[in-house]
């Protein structure tokens, strides 16, 4: 299940390791000062790390290391065939595709110890089968008949794939989510894709219940059973129970527990989430000026707000999608203000790892 003493933070200036020791938890490693770290991951498989850097003017770049962030090897960077189109909100005519950013590296199942994902913008999902030394992009979903004319740009200019969910019981089958698309599924290991968006709702367009088109912020799973599933979604909270066929609004939009970015789903009960909730769409900020977690444990229809440890006077803090992460009953969030903090019974109680850090991108367990 990974290690819940032991995380790696992708921020604004660098990758950061931080590891629980006597005292409390400490900074262990920074690695690419400087340069933005969208998401970093251990691959346990083999003990990797792996880190998107995006640096602006130079690209994103893709590294890995073989030593836990002592040094670091730079893999080459997936590239867009050359007759690959895009099509932004901003444009209609689609113009050739470049890599934008590298939303989410995911390691493949056991039984393909070689095979890694990413999921990019412009909404591109490359598979490797080497270890990383090459990505090639997975055609059959680039060339969905539904890209084109309904993915969309969510917050960015291009669509992006930042969920990738790959089932432990039948490596063939990987679930997708992609804002604004909504949630793809595949059942033969890429060679089709299914949308599975029945249920969810887009209130942001003038057909809430449109096939394509919806954005789904994080994409989550229970591990024990990956059929529960859940989103946090533009529109609310969704969760699913067949498998992702259909899904259910289980927030209420003026409850606490409605918009955000993050969900985390318990291991072994899969109606148990975490959310950090914001007010949503153009103030995004905590609510109320408190900064809180939600919990539900009976599949959404209640939901519990946790305070203790956390400010909540003049908090202006949001959790990004990949800033919120769980290991047994350990949690964990950073926020785009830099502040970290870290709960060891289920996110009833909060204790403040640091509040200098840079902006937080990413949290995950290693």
């Amino acid at each position: 299940m990974g290690s819940p003493n032991r995380v790696i933070l992708g921020t604004r200036k660098g990758l950061l390791i931080l590891e629980q020791r006597k005292g409390g938890w400490r900074v262990t490693n920074h690695s690419h000062v400087g340069a933005p770290v969208p998401y970093a991951i251990r691959d346990r498989r083999h003990d990797v790390l792996w880190a998107s850097l995006d640096h602006g003017h130079w690209g994103s770049k893709l590294k890995r290391s073989d030593d836990h962030g002592k040094t670091w090897e730079e893999v080459p960077a997936p590239a867009y065939p050359k007759a690959a189109k895009m099509k932004s909100w901003m444009t209609e005519k689609p113009v050739p595709a470049t890599l934008r950013y590298i939303w989410v590296i995911e390691p493949g199942p056991p039984d393909r110890p070689d095979r890694i994902y990413l999921g990019t913008e412009p909404g591109g999902l490359f598979q490797s089968n080497d270890g990383g030394k090459s990505f090639r992009l997975v055609k059959s979903l680039w060339n969905h008949p539904s890209r084109i004319p309904s993915w969309a740009g969510g917050g960015r200019d291009f669509p992006g794939i930042h969920s990738i969910l790959v089932d432990p019981r039948d490596s063939k089958r990987i679930l997708i989510g992609i804002s604004c698309a909504g949630v793809f599924e595949t059942l033969d290991e890429g060679k089709t894709w299914e949308v599975r968006n029945q249920g969810l709702k887009a209130d942001f367009l003038p057909n809430p219940d449109v096939e394509v088109g919806h954005d789904p912020h994080l994409v989550d799973a229970c591990k024990s059973d990956p059929d529960m599933l859940w989103q946090q979604n533009h529109c609310g909270i969704f969760r699913s129970k067949d498998g992702a066929k259909s899904w259910t609004r289980v927030s209420k939009k003026k409850g606490t527990a409605h918009f955000g970015f993050a969900i985390a789903v318990d291991e072994k009960d899969g109606d148990t989430a975490w959310v950090v909730p914001a007010i949503s769409d153009e103030v995004r900020i905590s609510v109320g000026g408190a900064l809180v977690v939600c919990r539900t444990k009976d599949g959404g229809k209640s939901w519990k707000t946790f305070r203790s440890g956390l400010p909540q006077k003049e908090s202006y803090d949001v959790v990004f999608r990949h800033g919120l992460d769980k290991r047994n009953g350990t949690l964990a969030f950073g926020t785009t203000t830099g502040n970290f903090y870290v709960s060891e019974d289920r996110g009833k109680n909060w204790s403040t790892v640091g509040t200098n850090f840079p902006p937080i991108y990413s949290v995950r367990f290693t």
